[in-house]
């Protein structure tokens, strides 16, 4: 059966779609954090649909929130009338997003959100010069792509926006790496006004960045990061707008918001994933100055997609988050599987380096005694995991990061089994190479 889809997948879907695995799997079914492929074979979910089942599978709140929407007999009605659902999920995210004045308009993914966030800066600037960072994603648009600093996800190398790439928190890679936290932060920044004052006019219509850089590898800069560039953003008055689609919604364990590490609050945040826990939505909020900067008439179709059973998933999911208290068990989490990864990482591992925050955890490796990168281990490891029963993501610049994101309900008993797996193919890997 498995074989039949693949080359029907193959015949009418475009080539340049990836599929994880030699033979790929279709995920059939699911309850809590486990799934079932079509030939019935059980998984351990530790990547969660690319963080967006955050609270895993068969949730009854979840499924009652969308079975009582669909009862209603509206599916969806447009934004040119008014959405009940709707406007109480904006009031609920323009609150918890921390910017003053806030508003928010829905989107159906993070491409899109981060594609209408473009638009209010170069249009409240009017300025198509944009700061970005280096190892970045925005998305698969085409403003997104020419802000995504990651080559393999940048199809084309035309865009709508004049792009400056910036220095990023990736410290296991960086020039500046070596240096302790502090002084990290003030060589990027430095290196920002620079970048400012040689590639650019000055007028500068936004920097966007990924708190935690997410199809990058999960690469995690020292907390005050941002809040050192954000010092010279302030300087030249240029906005900042938070990426949250991955880190949003308490993932990373010691916040809400990846941005709250940093001690700033952005002019614009863009959200996604996992906030429908699997129902496509995504969403922008901004400062109402730059919310309304708009003269144009617009309206989001299927904003929310369909509007009113996304946005009924998403309060909902929002609640779930609150009343099972999920980014205190990101946190907890998170740190029991660190701790049982970091001893993983020495000079002569294939395991270079084990980082990030919460439920967002990646694992680079490298070729052993130094820092090259080995993809072909990362591809055999996710192989070895599946055949043991855990699926895994991986990124990174080089393709060599095993990403961690399982959904945020994951228990003490389910992260012993997954760090068990992981170690197992990891060893498995390291001994053939």
């Amino acid at each position: 059966m498995a074989d039949d889809l693949l080359a029907r997948h193959r015949a009418v879907l475009p080539s340049w779609m990836a599929l994880y695995y030699e033979q790929p799997i279709e995920i059939a079914s699911g309850a809590g954090v486990r799934v079932k492929d079509g030939d019935g074979n059980s998984y351990l979910d530790f990547f969660a649909g690319i963080l967006t089942n955050m609270l895993g599978y068969g949730v009854p709140e979840i499924n009652d929130a969308v079975a009582k929407q669909l009862a209603s007999g509206v599916v969806h009605s447009s934004t040119l009338y008014l959405i009940r659902h709707q406007v109480e999920l904006a009031e609920r995210i323009a609150e918890l997003s921390g910017i003053p004045d806030a508003k928010v308009f829905f989107t159906c993914s993070g491409t899109e959100a981060n594609e209408a966030a473009l638009l209010l800066a170069t249009q409240f600037r009017r300025s198509n010069q944009v700061l970005a960072l280096r190892n970045s994603y925005h998305g698969r648009s085409y403003a997104a792509m020419g802000i995504t600093g990651n080559r393999g996800w940048s199809a084309s190398s035309l865009t709508p926006v004049n792009v400056s790439y910036v220095h990023n928190g990736y410290r296991y890679r960086s020039p500046f790496g070596q240096l302790p936290d502090e002084q990290f932060n003030a060589a990027i920044a430095d290196d920002l006004r620079d970048i400012i004052a040689t590639t650019t006019s000055g007028d500068v219509a936004c920097m966007i960045a990924e708190p935690i850089q997410g199809v990058g590898g999960f690469a995690t800069p020292p907390d005050g990061f941002f809040g050192a560039l954000e010092e010279v953003l302030d300087e030249y008055e240029i906005p900042f707008i938070s990426d949250e689609v991955q880190t949003g919604w308490g993932r990373t364990g010691e916040h809400f918001w990846g941005y709250q590490s940093h001690g700033i609050t952005p002019d614009i945040l863009t959200f996604a994933k996992g906030l429908g826990n699997g129902l496509a939505i995504g969403g922008v909020v901004a400062r109402g100055d730059l919310m309304d900067s708009l003269s144009a008439n617009s309206i989001s179709t299927f904003g929310g997609n369909p509007v009113s059973v996304s946005t009924a998933a998403a309060l909902a999911t929002l609640d779930y988050v609150r009343d099972h208290d999920l980014q205190a068990n990101a946190l907890k989490i998170g740190n029991q599987l660190m701790t049982g990864l970091r001893p993983l990482a020495s000079e002569d591992s294939i395991v270079g380096d084990v980082r990030g925050k919460g439920l967002m955890i990646g694992v680079e490796l490298v070729r052993p005694g130094g820092k090259t990168p080995n993809a072909a281990a990362a591809g055999a490891i996710l192989e070895e995991t599946r055949r043991r029963g855990l699926l895994i993501g991986k990124g990174g610049l080089h393709g060599n990061v095993l990403r961690i994101a399982p959904p945020l309900t994951l228990s003490e008993e389910d992260a012993d089994e997954g760090l068990a797996i992981l170690t197992e193919s990891i060893a498995a890997v390291e001994g053939t190479e």
